[in-house]
Parts: C-alpha cells; sequence; structure tokens
C-alpha cells in the first residue's frame, strides 16, 4: 500500500510537467537570415551597407524595400532603409553571430552610436538601440522625427502562453548615464541607467467609428536585464500574467498602458494603439507584441556597448 501511495504522489507530481509543452515561435530558432545589400548615396560615402532580417534564408541587392510579415514570419527589427531627402541611408544593429557553445547561430543586438558624414564635413550622431519585435517596419524610411510612424506593432493571436522562453547572455553598461543623440542637435550625456529587456504584451483590439484603434491588456510579460551575463542562459523562462498587475510586487511602471505603439486601421492608416485599461481574466487577446530590445529607453536615447544575444524563442503553454 505504501508503494502504491508514493506511485500516485510521484505521478501527481510529473502530470504538470508533463502537461506543458513549448511552441517555437516561427524562425525564433534565429537560424535562418535575409542578407540585404545596400548603396547609400554618395553624399554621405556612396559606401554599400549590410542588413539582416530574421526570416526565410535569402539575399537582396540594391535599394529595395523589404516587406515584413511575409510566409508567415512575424519578425521585423531595428535595421532599416532610409530615404531622407532623397539621401539613401542603411543602419543595421541587429546581426547573426554563432553561438561559442556550438548550438547554431544566434541574434546579435548593439547600440550603436551611428556617424553620418555629409558632404565629407558635415557630421550627424544618432544613437540606435539593436531591437526585434512582432509587426512590420513600412520602408522606406522617410522621416526620423517620429520613428514610429513607420511601425505596425503586433500580429494577430488569439493563445494564453503561461510563459515566454528564450536563451540568451547581455552585455549592460554599469554607467548611470545615457546618450541623447537624435541627430537634430549635439549629442548630450544625460542621467540614467540603459538595460536590456525583453516583454510580450497581449492585447484585445478593436477599432471605433474614427479609425481610431483602442485596446485591453489581456497579458504581460516583462523582463529587464540590469547587469552582464556574460554566459548562454538557456530555456530562460518569462511568466506571462494575466489582468490587472498594477497591484502586484513585481509590477513596474514600465510595464504599464503607455507604450507608442501604432498599427494599420482598416482604412490603411497608422494611428496610434490607445490601451484604456486592463482586462479581466479569461479575455482572449486578439493582437501579441514581442519586443527584445538591448536598450530600454525610447529612440535616440541609450547607452552605446550594450548589446543583447538570444536565440530558441518560443512560448510555453500548459
Amino acid at each position: 500500500m505504501k508503494k502504491v501511495l508514493l506511485a500516485i504522489i510521484g505521478w501527481s507530481l510529473v502530470v504538470p510537467v508533463l502537461a506543458e509543452h513549448v511552441e517555437p515561435v516561427p524562425f525564433g530558432d534565429m537560424e535562418q537570415w535575409v542578407v540585404r545589400y545596400i548603396p547609400e548615396s554618395k553624399i554621405i560615402g556612396g559606401k554599400t551597407r549590410t542588413l539582416y532580417a530574421i526570416g526565410p534564408t535569402d539575399t537582396i541587392r540594391g535599394g529595395i524595400p523589404y516587406r515584413y510579415g511575409q510566409n508567415g514570419n512575424p519578425w521585423s527589427m531595428s535595421d532599416a532603409y532610409a530615404v531622407v531627402m532623397g539621401i539613401h541611408k542603411a543602419a543595421g544593429t541587429v546581426s547573426p553571430e554563432p553561438r561559442q557553445d556550438g548550438r547554431g547561430t544566434a541574434c546579435r543586438m548593439d547600440v550603436k552610436m551611428m556617424e553620418v558624414v555629409v558632404m565629407g564635413f558635415i557630421n550627424i550622431h544618432v544613437l540606435v538601440n539593436g531591437t526585434v519585435f512582432w509587426g512590420q517596419t513600412i520602408e522606406p524610411i522617410t522621416t526620423a522625427k517620429d520613428p514610429y510612424q513607420n511601425i505596425d506593432f503586433g500580429v494577430p493571436f488569439t493563445k494564453h502562453p503561461k510563459y515566454l522562453q528564450l536563451d540568451y547572455k547581455c552585455i549592460v553598461s554599469p554607467e548611470q548615464w545615457i546618450w541623447r543623440a537624435t541627430g537634430m542637435s549635439a549629442s548630450k550625456k544625460i542621467p540614467g541607467h540603459d538595460e536590456c529587456e525583453a516583454y510580450l504584451l497581449l492585447q484585445k483590439r478593436w477599432e471605433d467609428a474614427d479609425g481610431h484603434i483602442h485596446a485591453w491588456r489581456v497579458g504581460t510579460a516583462y523582463e529587464r536585464w540590469v547587469k552582464d551575463e556574460p554566459e548562454w542562459i538557456n530555456d530562460h523562462r518569462i511568466e506571462v500574467h494575466y489582468g490587472d498587475i498594477t497591484g502586484k510586487d513585481f509590477y513596474k511602471p514600465y510595464m504599464g498602458l503607455d507604450k507608442p505603439f501604432r498599427a494599420y486601421n482598416s482604412r490603411g492608416e497608422i494611428v496610434q494603439i490607445e490601451e484604456d485599461g486592463w482586462a479581466e481574466e479569461g479575455v482572449e487577446p486578439t493582437h501579441a507584441i514581442l519586443m527584445i530590445t538591448s536598450g530600454s529607453y525610447e529612440a535616440f536615447y541609450g547607452k552605446d556597448g550594450n548589446c543583447l544575444w538570444i536565440d530558441n524563442v518560443g512560448l510555453v503553454y500548459e
């Protein structure tokens, strides 16, 4: 009888583990990449730059806007092709890199200070975070005044995952200052600490009669890495919390509803996603935004030298 009871207890402990399963995110193993060779305008040096995109293996040569969201691929990124006032420019902060532990290819994201020299003497500096996310960048970028107006954030999504799972390592500067470098004025050091972060936001969206997109926040998985993690941490899990999390002990203001995200409405316009509140538990999402970045500040702010590597991105379900 004692053996039977022990067997039952053992089985009850094992069942929840066996019930979990990991669904890999499309192209989340980081083994397939698009390589883009883009010639820049002669007025800024005329070099050919290499940009990358997570997606079905391909090579693209020339100043050709890339169409994100094809072939079931949810990924977009901070690498972008721009044509501003007739000047062709490419900026890259994301790249594939072989893992030192021999486990294939990873995605590397850098925070970089981009230097643009115009006609050999006008020197412009812009701080760019390395970022990958679910959605699409609408190329070519035509202005740097509002970096979010060319991005459609999120993909259709109706599931309820328990965790976001990924392999990662990172370099995070201990400096208590960051750059403000917008390209519109001289670069400036200001107080702050830049950190790497990953988050998954589940939303229930709808559109009103005026074309405005509204949303309730259904689920939130959020983590920031505040110091170096120089060795790979595999199968790291970030829990998805459902409903209103503002009263939880883990809640931080940056997990809230004030993200500057945009999306296409039914009229083909990019508009602000207005998160009106927190959904009750059990509400089914309609969209998901996954964001993984080497810098936690808004565009043009951060600490150059920070770096985040990720691999094997998946979602865990019960």
